[in-house]
Order: C-alpha cells, then structure tokens, then sequence
C-alpha cells in the first residue's frame, strides 16, 4: 500500500509537541526540508536527537521548537560553533533548554540498542573520558564473561525518525548509498518513520539493486520525494555540499536577531521546499552538481 505525501502533512501527522524526534544522516542525506517545515509548523517543547547536530537543529532551536537536545558534538562543520545552539545553553535564548551529551558511538549504540530491543548496549570507548561524570544514562558495568569493566549505554527509541535516502517507490522501499551512517538504525528504533528521498522510482528499479535496499516499506510510515531536500548537506550521485552556505550560516547566527531574519527570509517567507530553492537559483543548484556520474551498473541477474 502507498505511504505517498508531502513533507507537510507527514510532519503534522506524525510529529507533535513534546516528542522525542531524531533527524537522520551523517555529512549527508541529513533532511534539513523536514527540519524547516518542523519550524513552519510552530512545534514546541521537542527533544531533539542527533548524533552531530550541525545546521539543522541550530535553526530548529534557534526557532524555539526544543526543550531539549540529546547529541553527540555540535557544530558547524568545517566552519565552528552552533551559535544558536550556544545561545541556549549559555544565555536562555530564545528560550533554555537541557542538554544530554555522548561520544558518537555512544550515542548510535544507544540508537543500535532501541533497533534490536536490546535492555543495553556495551562500549568500551568512555574508558579515560569524563563524560560518564556528567551524564547518569553512561554507566560502568562489569563484563560477565570476565573481561573486566566497561561502560553501557540505554536504548533509544525516538517517537519519530526522519530519515532520507537517494531513491525509493511509493510503498517506502528505499535505495541508499554513500555514508549510511545510523539511518537504519534511528528507522528501525523508532515508532513512527518519515522517510523523504529525492526521487520516486518504480518498484522494478528497487528490485533492480537489492543490495542497496537499506529500508522496506515495513520500516516506513511516511514516504515523501523532496528533491534538493538535504541541501546544504549534500546528497551522494544528485549534488554537492554547498560550503558557502555553512560559511553564510555562521554569519546570519551571530545574534538571535540575525538569525530571525533569516528565518524569515528561508523559512517562515517560503511555503515550500520548491520555493527555497527558487529562491537559492538555478546556477547554484547547478554549481553543486557531481562531476562524476553514478558507476557502472553491475548485472544482477535476472530477479524471481
């Protein structure tokens, strides 16, 4: 059965005040069209999830929709700090929010953990680290086979995952290449799945390459086509990262003033992803496209 919608009747479908909601994508495939129609919609009071909160969930929380951010670093890639992110931390503004901090592994074995319906997952990586003095969700544990003591962490299980791959058909059977990063993890750990791709195919392409099929239809409950729907992040085989973008955002999130202006002008004074990019202009999009097309499609044999 079809999952079809837009991008704005899956996020008020599925996404309400209070949840716990985590944005996919690691460097890319991170689904900033989502993000933006989460800050349209006017939600409030979110505990945010990501590991590597970047653009994205500055500007959600720029925009007052969190309460909360569970993550693992925060930055501005390449570029610095998350000054919106800072601000709220530091100073309450727009409004204060708590924070819950991991290593990357640490938090994507907790997204690992929610996957499998595991109680705990074991790490060894905060051996040495403070971080386990400041977050009671890190605890020591002794290896029941005798190998001494390590740290575990619990599962995670978000209310709502966004997730975005490169193709998929219309029942939610999705092609993913590139860095996967912990998208089949938050899809799989989560209770309700919004999956937005950049293009629709034809369920005969998906069985075409099953190999690349990293989520089914019964890990999805949304499926949305948003092309350009990562950007500025970047979407392996249909466009690059716009850097320029990352080294403008640092510039507009120097005050919250400046960042309420952006917000105007990028997200509240656009009604939709095809009018932000209208707005951005054809040669930039074309600037961003890859100089490599995809590689030679290997020969499956034919599919029963």
């Amino acid at each position: 059965m079809s999952v079809l919608t837009t991008t704005a009747d899956a996020v008020s479908s599925a996404i309400d005040d209070g949840d716990t909601v985590y944005l996919a994508g690691f460097t890319h495939l991170i689904p900033f069209a989502s993000g933006h129609e989460m800050i349209r919609a006017g939600l409030r009071d979110l505990h945010l999830v990501r590991a590597t909160p970047d653009l994205v969930y500055d500007q959600l929380v720029a925009a007052g929709c969190a309460s909360k951010v569970t993550f693992s670093w925060a930055g501005n890639p390449g570029v610095g700090s998350l000054q919106a992110f800072r601000r709220a931390v530091e100073d309450g503004v727009p409004n204060e929010i708590e924070i819950e901090e991991y290593s990357h592994y640490g938090l994507t074995a907790r997204l690992a953990a929610g996957a499998r319906a595991l109680p705990f997952m074991p790490v060894r990586t905060y051996a040495g680290s403070d971080l386990p003095a400041h977050n009671d969700n890190i605890r020591r544990v002794e290896d029941p086979f005798g190998g001494g003591e390590l740290h575990a962490v619990p599962p995670l299980t978000p209310d709502v995952a966004v997730v975005r791959a490169q193709r998929a058909d219309e029942n939610g059977n999705a092609h993913l290449w590139g860095i996967s990063g912990e998208i089949a993890d938050a899809a799989m750990a989560a209770e309700t799945v919004v999956l937005s791709v950049e293009e629709l195919v034809d369920e005969s392409v998906i069985r075409s390459d099953p190999n690349r099929t990293t989520l089914t239809n019964r890990d999805v409950d949304y499926v949305v086509e948003e092309p350009y729907g990562s950007h500025p992040s970047y979407a392996q085989g249909y466009y690059d990262r716009d850097n320029d973008a990352y080294l403008e955002w640092a510039e507009a999130s120097a005050s919250h003033e400046s960042v309420e202006a952006w917000l105007d002008e990028w997200v509240y004074g656009v009604d939709s992803r095809r009018e932000y990019l209208e707005r951005l202009g054809a040669d930039r999009l074309l600037d961003l496209q890859p100089s490599t097309a995809y590689t030679t499609p290997a020969n499956m044999g034919r599919y029963r």
